[in-house]
């Protein structure tokens, strides 16, 4: 992500997240936060998706990730997923973590694919409804056991994406 995609990806936010973050937060990210790692994703050269991490350590934080409602059900959402965690295991992570809104079941779905599982819950955490956030935790990043599982379904998701579900 470069400045010059920030006013696409407010566009997004704000279609996506009733609380979306505001522009100098992008911009603060992508500028000063050296431990921030951002990437759109682009079909055609439009930008359909977004997403970040920090990675502090061993540690990784997916901060956020969107899709434009129009190009959602199409493996963006989870082809950024798959990014995020090559950028942290490059990035010499071990763990990665996140929060999701306990309703966001289709989310939740994705993330437990990858290998994430629910290790708390924060109370009030949304405060746009003072909806639950779901803490997931995926780890042993750098282990063989994920490399393969990652492996495998980047395999299944290019051959889904190869066979014309775009």
């Amino acid at each position: 992500m470069t400045a010059s995609d920030i006013a696409v990806v407010l566009a997004i936010e704000s279609l996506s997240f009733a609380s979306a973050w505001p522009q100098n937060a992008f911009v603060n990210e992508i500028r000063d936060n050296k431990l921030a790692h951002y990437f759109v994703g682009r079909l055609n050269g439009e930008i359909v998706a977004y997403g970040g991490i920090w990675v502090i350590l061993e540690d990784s934080h997916v901060t956020t990730i969107a899709v434009h409602p129009d190009y959602r059900g199409r493996k963006f959402g989870e082809e950024m997923l798959v990014h995020l965690l090559e950028e942290a295991i490059a990035a010499r992570a071990s763990w990665i973590t996140l929060e999701v809104r306990e309703s966001n079941e289709t989310a939740q779905r994705l993330y437990r694919k990858y290998g994430f599982t629910v290790v708390s819950t924060r109370r009030g955490y949304y405060s746009d409804n003072n909806e639950n956030a779901l803490v997931m935790w995926a780890g042993n990043l750098k282990g063989p056991l994920y490399a393969s599982r990652l492996a495998v379904l980047k395999d299944t998701l290019a051959r889904e994406i190869n066979a014309g579900r775009r």
